[in-house]
């Protein structure tokens, strides 16, 4: 297999400025594939998907009858990041990370973006992930969002925009690091002769920003993983990153409250818990606090956090700066807190409460993807050009009847990279989630997850609609 019939054409290309023109950093690397002899890299994709298989890297999709676990879908050609694209990148997740957490304090304290006019008041009033029991905690060292993970598309002109943010339980960070693991064994020469940045001390500096979050005095703290139990469809994750840290895996019946503390059951008694990495979202963490019905969390969790003696990563109430309707304002939070320009843009957003947006909106849904306020995994999304007539006149049905819950975005040409399909290479649309690590200070992991639309013509990227994912190389400068 070689790229000499690889099509270029009418997309940007992350590894080809034009057809058998490698991008520079990608030429070795494209050298490499075209000189191996014929079926040698078929044969390493297969042995690749057994590697994954062995190593157990699953996932569950909800609303699966059959309740199995697949294998995520793997590709071993390698998205790459030049040094100078990942610098910027990287500037504008810091800046844009910083201004969130400013922006979560603010409306669960003074909120003043809101009194001086620049959010609408009504917006934050009626998002989902605004909790009233929030209103006035300080979390540990005054940071809200300890992790993130933030999606990045490229356009048709090479443009980079932030698609989303995900600032609860963001997932997908275990897929990055096994990725690696295998993809170091496939192309060893060309990794090392590349300069690839590290993804492999992720954990530790997990863990680094859980401990630095430990209540004042604590100078051992304990440390555990709070996950939903077996059947979320990122328990893999959960279970690797705990084993990674070298911290106990806990599911909410493994913790009570007692004399103000957290306790973890274990075989020689009660232990004090000081720093909870939770993978399950608000309304499940206290059934005392949030849902009464909540067999998943711990009751009077909230109670423990309050008075201090207890961290949460991501601390609860995050979920506010997760709404697709706060997101078209994260620009002007960025000028507001920082008094700085965005470096990072958002993809343009109509926002269907405001009446003429809407109505442009349902004038033009043959062009336009809708999306859902607060679904997430490619759910509850129209994609315009391709849905029919029927399904646009439902959604338009959907947002008339409730229209704070909508937005809406053109449908951009997202950048795509060669896949391998059969016996040959094929551009299929990636997209890039990068995670960022926010303790005694802001941290980007070089690279993050490469998602990749696997169904032909798709621009849905995540693993539950068909996607899967490639290794991503984030080079280092000269």
């Amino acid at each position: 297999m070689d790229f000499s019939a690889y099509d270029t054409e009418g997309f940007y290309d992350e590894m080809f400025e034009a057809p058998g023109r490698p991008r520079r950093g990608a030429a070795l690397l494209v050298e490499k594939v075209s000189s191996l002899p014929e079926g040698e890299l078929l044969q390493h994709q297969r042995a690749a998907e057994q590697m994954l298989i062995r190593l157990g890297i699953t996932f569950n999709v909800y609303g699966e009858t059959d309740g199995a676990e697949r294998i995520f879908p793997f590709d071993i050609i390698p998205r790459i990041v030049e040094a100078a694209d990942w610098a910027s990148i990287e500037s504008g997740l810091k800046q844009r990370i910083h201004a969130l957490n400013l922006f979560i304090d603010d409306v669960y304290h003074d909120q003043k973006i809101i009194k001086d006019g620049v959010v609408p008041e009504h917006l934050i009033r009626s998002a989902i992930g605004f909790l009233q029991p929030c209103v006035g905690l300080v979390p540990p060292r005054g940071i809200w969002c300890h992790v993130t993970g933030t999606d990045l598309v490229r356009d048709r002109g090479g443009q980079l925009y932030v698609l989303e943010d995900n600032l609860r339980c963001p997932s997908g960070v275990s897929y990055v690091l096994e990725n690696r693991e295998v993809l170091k064994r496939t192309f060893p020469q060309v990794f090392e002769a590349s300069r690839v940045r590290p993804v492999v001390d992720y954990p530790s500096r997990l863990l680094e920003t859980l401990q630095y979050l430990a209540p004042n005095g604590v100078t051992t703290p304990t440390v555990v993983v709070l996950t939903p139990g077996i059947y979320n469809s990122a328990y893999f994750e959960h279970a690797f990153l705990a084993q990674q840290m070298g911290i106990e895996l806990v599911e909410g019946r493994d913790l009570v409250v007692a004399d103000g503390f957290v306790l973890m059951r274990t075989t020689k008694g009660f232990q004090r818990v000081d720093v909870i990495y939770r993978r399950i979202d608000d309304d499940f963490l206290d059934p005392q606090t949030f849902r009464a019905d909540s067999l998943l969390g711990v009751p009077r969790l909230m109670e423990v956090y309050r008075a201090g003696h207890v961290a949460l990563a991501n601390a609860p109430g995050t979920g506010v700066a997760d709404d697709k309707v706060i997101y078209p304002y994260v620009p002007q939070m960025i000028r507001y807190y920082l008094d700085e320009d965005a470096i990072l843009p958002n993809v343009p957003t109509y926002m269907c409460w405001d009446e003429a947006q809407r109505q442009h909106v349902l004038s033009n849904l043959d062009q336009l993807v809708v999306k859902t306020a607060n679904d997430s995994g490619g759910y509850g999304m129209l994609v315009g050009p391709h849905a029919t007539p029927a399904e646009r006149q439902a959604f338009a049905q959907r947002i008339q009847a409730e229209p704070r819950k909508y937005i809406a975005q053109p449908t951009l040409a997202l950048s795509r990279a060669p896949v391998i399909v059969g016996d040959h290479f094929e551009g299929c649309h990636v997209d890039l989630r990068p995670y960022i690590l926010y303790g005694e200070d802001l941290y980007v992991l070089p690279g993050g997850l490469t998602r990749v639309a696997l169904r032909q013509g798709s621009l849905v990227v995540n693993s539950s609609q068909g996607g899967g994912s490639k290794d991503t190389w984030v080079l280092a400068g000269d």
